[in-house]
């Protein structure tokens, strides 16, 4: 009866059901390796958490928007994430396919939010990577230059550029070519299998870690107060800059940094025990990378001047102005980067295929997506695609640009997820849970009230790109998703088998 009920909804609101999705063939061409376990999942959170939000953006955020305080908007993004983590886990636990905030909405709130979200979080996945490969170039391009190895500008650099005061202009670059290699290297390493993969974030991991651990255990011993003075600088008359809109602001640009955690989502159908390991996964490396966050921002703001950190490597910036007795350091920063930036790249270009994937078996995109490598068992066309994309975006635009677009689609799926949590208590609370999210309808709607916050404060060119974003989503919705739809299709032939009984 409930597979019935919902196949007879019509029009854009069409759910699917979620014993469906449960009870989907796992024909051969649909199936993917089950390889992670609790840890695996955990390190793929960390791998893809700890990267351009703290090694590239908290520089930018701090300059342009906070200060010091940057501190206090790691905070306030953290209890956004920590209740959407909340949300995240209840659904990953009780529906684990691939396809993250996508197939939650679609079993919840219908089939054009789904779609809606499914192409929003291409914002969060595909412009995620591009926006970290940038910032991996600016690392690479700094440490080869400490071995007298200088890549011409014109051959890292975007060729465009964006501020609020002038506008798109042209730098005089050709591309930026050392962010389109990393975003190669890591497709490849995707198409040819997971477990390949997850084995080396697990190492990459391992190296950031020890060198964050190495920078705020040496950095605490060169912080100026002075640097922290004033830790709020006072607004400038402009909203969004310095004060408390601009920590709010801020907030909402470092949110890239907390992406992670629901990519490792997009995961579940590689998951040994989904409905176990998915919350750990989720929750764990929310909780980890949250801590890291906070004293990393401290120790940075702490050693150099924040008007001074808008850079692409902020955290080697700062060393190299601590002066000689933390220099010895340098190297082994740029080398963290670079490593945990790899591993920020490779876990976004895994979860952008793995949305499309599920996308596809829905019949909202061409089947061609849905296709598993018969060798690999990877979505390998997905994938394919993604790489190429993500590589042409990371090489012409500025990451500044790339980095506001990820965090307004982020924060966007994050409300959804919070209200699709909400819905599904109410519409369907007899679908066992294995783990449900605490104080309910209180986290969720707090949820979605503090990352809609947050998106409140972005800047207006930033909600323009969103839109248009969303524009061209509809326009592909409407003139080919919407008539290939599984769920469409299965409910027509329910009303005509009906109408035949009449």
């Amino acid at each position: 009866m409930l597979i019935k009920k919902d196949f007879m909804m019509k029009g854009l609101f069409a759910r699917k059901p979620i014993l469906l999705i449960m009870q989907e063939p796992e024909v051969e061409q649909h199936q993917l390796k089950r390889v992670l376990g609790p840890w695996g999942l955990i390190s793929l959170g960390i791998g893809v958490v700890i990267g351009a939000g703290i090694f590239v953006l908290s520089g930018h955020a701090a300059a342009s928007y906070a200060g010091p305080a940057i501190v206090l908007s790691f905070i306030i993004s953290a209890v956004g994430c920590a209740l959407a983590g909340l949300c995240y886990a209840e659904f990953a636990s009780m529906i684990p396919i691939s396809g993250s905030a996508y197939t939650y909405a679609y079993a919840t709130l219908g089939e054009l939010l789904a779609w809606i979200i499914g192409w929003d979080l291409v914002l969060e996945y595909l412009f995620g990577a591009s926006t970290v490969a940038v910032g991996w170039s600016g690392y690479v391009v700094s440490f080869l230059k400490d071995f007298n190895i200088n890549i011409p500008a014109a051959l890292c650099q975007a060729p465009l550029s964006y501020s609020v005061a002038s506008g798109w202009q042209t730098t005089g670059a050709i591309l930026n070519f050392p962010a389109i290699f990393i975003v190669a290297l890591m497709t490849t390493l995707l198409v040819i299998g997971i477990r390949e993969s997850a084995g080396v974030n697990n190492l990459i991991v391992v190296i950031k870690l020890c060198v964050i651990a190495l920078f705020i255990g040496v950095g605490v011993f060169f912080i100026k107060l002075a640097n922290w003075t004033p830790f709020l600088p006072a607004n400038t008359g402009v909203f969004g800059e310095f004060g408390w809109s601009g920590v709010v602001r801020g907030a909402g640009v470092i949110f890239f940094a907390y992406i992670g955690f629901d990519a490792v989502s997009t995961a579940a159908q590689e998951a040994r025990n989904p409905k176990r390991d998915m919350p750990i996964g989720i929750l764990g490396s929310l909780a980890v990378c949250t801590a890291i966050f906070i004293l990393m921002s401290g120790v940075l703001t702490g050693i150099m001047k924040y008007s001074n950190l808008s850079v692409p490597d902020p955290i080697a910036v700062a060393v190299n102005a601590a002066g000689p007795g933390i220099a010895w350091l340098r190297p082994f920063i740029k080398l963290g980067a670079i490593a945990g930036l790899s591993s920020v790249v490779l876990v976004l270009l895994m979860a952008q295929p793995r949305v499309f994937f599920a996308m596809a078996r829905d019949g909202l995109l061409p089947a061609a997506f849905a296709r598993v490598h018969p060798r690999f068992k990877t979505p390998y066309i997905p994938t394919i695609l993604t790489g190429c994309a993500a590589a042409l975006v990371s090489g012409i635009f500025p990451i500044n640009i790339l980095g506001e677009l990820v965090s307004i689609g982020t924060l966007l799926a994050f409300v959804i997820v919070c209200v699709s949590v909400l819905v599904l208590r109410y519409r369907h609370p007899e679908i066992p849970r294995v783990f449900s999210t605490p104080w309910v309808p209180f986290v969720p709607i707090a949820g979605a009230l503090v990352t809609m916050l947050q998106m409140v404060f972005l800047p207006l060119g930033t909600w323009i790109r969103l839109i248009v974003w969303m524009v061209i989503g509809m326009v592909i919705y409407i003139f080919y998703s919407r008539r290939h739809s599984r769920v469409r299709l299965l409910s027509s032939q329910e009303q005509a088998s009906n109408s035949s009984k009449i």
